[in-house]
């Protein structure tokens, strides 16, 4: 009975002095389901960049980091990307996103950007600080930058770059000694997933030999749809027997966004092909004065000369009798000076 007595009384003790431990230390008891939890870290897992507004002059690349952490909370962590230049190590543009404390399982991803300057390609370092401390570091290079068309250029129609139908194809609706009417055919084509806005067109018929502007037109190109190619006819009179080329552009908001050549040969004795050096032939500018008829109109200048160098019916002649009678004398005398 006495030792019964002593066990019980020991144990109470016991149970005594383990309630007063637990008290005066704390945490001295712990919950066996918790487990000690690795010390947060955090690492760059992969990068892209995209381009972003692409501008004349410089463009926005779009950077993507995907951050990786594991383990506990990461606190204060910032990105910071630096664009330097691939031939000159000069820093082009630099900038730091806060991401503040990172707590997530995985990967996440975390953007920024940064502006350079269109030509020429650049080393893009990134790297990863907590608390200020550098984490981790990755670098990446881009080139062709200048290869981006600017976002005012942005436009996905163009003339047809066909081997047989021609982008430009030019007729002659109406001619006679003097001038010609001719009728330009342009094919324009949406290379695009949208149909297109409308575009100007605009032509230049520039005879061979003086480069002379002899004729012009401005056409509006329509809604065009995807994969679908459109003809745009132009009409301009030009003064016949000389061959023109024909200088088409697109024009978007005055924007040049594509350009292309054909030839108009309208003399029978000389043809040219685009882009080609032709040899002299007669030409006379008289043909290609643009008064108020434009090419092809009254051809007669302010000083009444005609197009054929004449002289018009209220013209005061060049040489008359007297003019030759004076040179005959003249003539005359020096011969007999000279016996």
């Amino acid at each position: 009975m006495e030792t019964r007595t002593a066990l019980l009384a020991a144990a109470a003790a016991l149970l005594v002095a383990s309630a007063v431990g637990a008290v005066a230390v704390p945490g001295a008891i712990t919950d066996p389901r918790e487990t000690n939890e690795p010390p947060g870290r955090i690492d760059v897992a992969g990068a892209t960049v995209a381009p972003g507004e692409v501008r004349g002059e410089t463009a926005e690349l779009r950077l993507g980091t995907d951050l990786r952490h594991r383990g506990s909370t990461v606190e204060n962590v910032t990105v910071r990307h630096r664009a330097i230049g691939s031939e000159s190590g000069l820093l082009v543009d630099e900038t730091t996103v806060d991401v503040g404390d990172v707590d997530f399982e995985g990967e996440q991803t975390v953007n920024g950007t940064v502006d350079v300057e269109r030509e020429g390609g650049y080393r893009i370092v990134t790297v990863v600080f907590a608390d200020g401390q550098r984490r981790e570091e990755q670098t990446t290079r881009v080139g062709g930058v200048a290869a981006l068309t600017p976002d005012y250029a942005d436009t996905r129609v163009g003339f047809t770059d066909g081997t047989v139908w021609p982008t430009v194809a030019v007729s002659v609706t109406e001619a006679d000694n003097e001038t010609a009417t001719l009728s330009a055919s342009i094919s324009v084509t949406n290379r695009g997933d949208e149909p297109s806005d409308d575009v100007d067109l605009r032509l230049y018929l520039r005879q061979a030999e003086s480069n002379v502007i002899a004729g012009e037109a401005t056409e509006t190109v329509g809604t065009v749809r995807p994969g679908r190619t459109d003809t745009v006819t132009a009409t301009v009179e030009v003064p016949n027997g000389y061959n023109y080329y024909v200088d088409a552009a697109l024009f978007d908001d005055d924007v040049l966004v594509d350009e292309t050549q054909g030839v108009a040969n309208l003399n029978p004795q000389e043809t040219l092909s685009a882009n080609e050096t032709v040899r002299d032939v007669q030409f006379t500018v008289e043909d290609f004065e643009r008064g108020e008829g434009g090419v092809g109109g009254d051809s007669a200048g302010d000083d009444g000369a005609t197009r054929d160098g004449g002289a018009s019916g209220d013209a005061t002649p060049g040489f008359g009798p007297l003019v030759a009678l004076v040179a005959l004398v003249v003539t005359a005398l020096l011969a007999r000076r000279r016996r």
